[in-house]
């Protein structure tokens, strides 16, 4: 297997960037990997841009977005860049000149399309290339470690000269996260020197962070892959959380082992060719600098620190109370939310079986690929109260490009062109491309209800909604918005029609960004009804020492879920197996 990687036996590049989908220990490895650099004698700078970071939790310092000395570790200084902040500022920069200028309704569309994740993330590029292009920083640092890197298509975008034409200005092409570019005039010199630094082998590698399961290292392949395609090829792959031993006597124990090793067996070819190394599964949380320190020891694998679970244990319902729910309240339209690899596809299959065997006319629809909806029900005969179908997101987002460019792409120069085939790539391309096909399901489907395993974020829509009233007035718009969308705008705000499910697991990270995506659908009115933590080890009977000392530590993760977050709370235990097909998903919610 993987050797285990540690900072103190290998040389690192000055810059050394730390990414992964949510959830994968980005933070806590960013951090343990700064704390060994400085033990090791080296000035280290460690910057989070992370929207949901947590680096004050981990190093337990409060930081700002200036570079503070942590007190318990010599040589080492940190700040917590809030790229939200950081946007916020960025889209006034935008949007104030105009005001008294334009209308309101004008305006209020032009603070939505500079309200998504495109503008976070320009935001946060923005700030850490003055540390990638600022010469002086490296006269002070020997290693500046950056927790979330920048995205490939962020990236690719900075590339493109129309980026920095007056183009941006002019445009009415309908691209969907043009707006967050237009901030960028007179930057372009710095922008290039931080692209330039991210490129170069000797200055700047690139940490890929994935747990070993399937989904994670699907993204870690799909990141690598972005990433390489603009140059950063100096990679590493980290699998983090990979359990070294286990206890065949105890079914949890020995399923959690063979479930790692399987998904290590499976990991996609391309990224077998990834330079690629291990951290532990441990039993404690991975907060404080001593805990951190223990990461690259021989500590983290023979000692067990199993926290005190004295006090009354949690009792929540599962998730055949959801069901029983949404059956009583004869729900319509039931979404499925949440980050990559929390189990939302899963869920969304279970609540439209337990809907189906309480005599529900059910449809169940899904963006992931067809053949992990028939995985997931093989077997099954065909149940006339229960109809699936699968969007399938390549041929929807697609078609949308297609129509974009057929409406707006007549008449661009070259340079134009390729700056709106580029926008299109961008994640608010394809929510919106889905969002029109979901829409086109539930239009269809009035006579049943419609479970969706992925929904579009409260941005998308708030800017569709925007897009529907003020789309004459719009310097740039999503396009013409079909009749379905608008119909569904307003079901989706009607509690006793619609209800959301956010899907997280007990974790700091999955948490925090479930959190802020419920926050994010409330300024779209909508309030979400459910939050259910799936693959709970607290829930389980799991005896073995380093699991049941995570499963304590997720504790405090419920609590806050129940008592702060969530109106209604459900946990679904870690599964010693997949539940496959009808009956076995049947079986799973009784």
């Amino acid at each position: 297997m993987y050797s285990l990687f540690n900072p103190k036996k290998m040389p690192l590049t000055p810059f050394l960037f730390f990414t992964g989908k949510g959830g994968v220990g980005k933070t806590s490895t960013a951090c343990a990997t700064a704390v060994a650099l400085a033990d090791q004698g080296k000035k280290v700078l460690l910057v989070s841009t992370d929207p949901a970071s947590n680096l004050q939790d981990v190093l337990e310092v409060g930081l700002t977005n200036e570079p503070m000395a942590i007190p318990s570790v010599a040589n080492l200084s940190a700040c917590n860049i809030d790229p939200e902040e950081s946007a916020r500022a960025y889209k006034e920069n935008v949007v104030g000149p105009y005001r008294g200028k334009l209308p309101e309704a004008v305006l209020a569309t032009m603070e939505e399309q500079l309200s998504g994740a495109c503008t976070v993330e320009i935001a946060a590029f923005d700030e850490f290339s003055h540390l990638l292009a600022d010469e002086t920083i490296l006269e002070q640092f020997d290693h500046v470690l950056f927790d979330t890197a920048p995205t490939g298509h962020t990236l690719r975008l900075l590339q493109l000269p129309t980026a920095w034409s007056g183009f941006l200005e002019e445009s009415t092409h309908g691209a969907s996260c043009l707006g967050p570019l237009s901030g960028l005039e007179g930057k372009k010199e710095m922008y290039a020197k931080a692209v330039a630094s991210l490129s170069d082998r000797e200055k700047t590698a690139l940490l890929l962070i994935a747990r070993p399961d399937n989904s994670s290292l699907l993204e870690a392949e799909r990141a690598s892959a972005e990433l390489k395609e603009i140059g950063i090829r100096n990679q590493l792959l980290i699998v983090n959380g990979l359990l070294q031993t286990h206890q065949p006597e105890d079914a949890v124990s020995a399923a959690f082992y063979s479930r790692q090793r399987q998904a290590l067996q499976e990991t996609p070819e391309a990224l077998k060719q990834v330079m690629t190394f291990a951290l532990p599964f441990v039993s404690y949380s991975l907060t404080g600098v001593e805990n951190l320190r223990h990461l690259f020891s021989s500590y983290a694998m023979t000692n067990f620190e199993v926290e005190d679970a004295s006090e009354e244990a949690l009792a929540l319902p599962g998730l055949n109370q959801v069901i029983e729910d949404f059956s009583e309240k004869n729900m319509r339209v039931i979404f499925t939310m949440g980050k990559g690899g929390v189990g939302k596809t899963s869920i969304a299959s279970a609540i439209a079986v337990g809907l189906s065997e309480k005599g529900h006319r059910v449809h169940l629809t899904t963006t992931d690929p067809a053949a992990h909806l028939a995985y997931t029900f093989a077997g099954s005969e065909a149940r006339d109260n229960l109809s699936i179908s699968s969007i399938n997101p390549q041929i929807e987002v697609a078609r949308y490009k297609q129509t974009v460019l057929a409406n707006a792409g007549n008449g661009l120069s070259e340079e134009e062109l390729a700056y709106l085939q580029e926008d299109l790539e961008s994640p608010c391309t394809e929510e919106i491309a889905l969002f029109q096909a979901f829409a086109a399901v539930v239009e269809k489907s009035e006579n049943e209800i419609v479970v969706i395993d992925t929904a579009p974020t409260g941005h998308t829509l708030l800017l569709l909604d925007s897009t529907e009233a003020y789309h004459k007035e719009m310097s740039r718009s999503a396009g013409d918005v079909p009749e379905s969308v608008k119909k569904l705008l307003p079901r989706l705000r009607n509690p006793q029609e619609t209800a959301v499910v956010i899907v997280t697991l007990a974790e700091a990270t999955p948490v925090l960004e479930a959190a802020r995506l419920q926050e994010d659908l409330k300024r779209a009115q909508i309030e979400p009804e459910w939050w259910v933590i799936n693959q709970s080890l607290y829930a389980t009977d799991t005896a073995d020492p380093i699991l049941r000392g995570r499963a304590n530590s997720e504790k405090k993760w419920i609590k806050k879920v129940n008592d702060e977050l969530a109106p209604k709370c459900a946990v679904i235990p870690w599964l010693q197996e997949e539940k496959i097909g009808y009956t076995q998903l049947k079986e799973f919610i009784l």
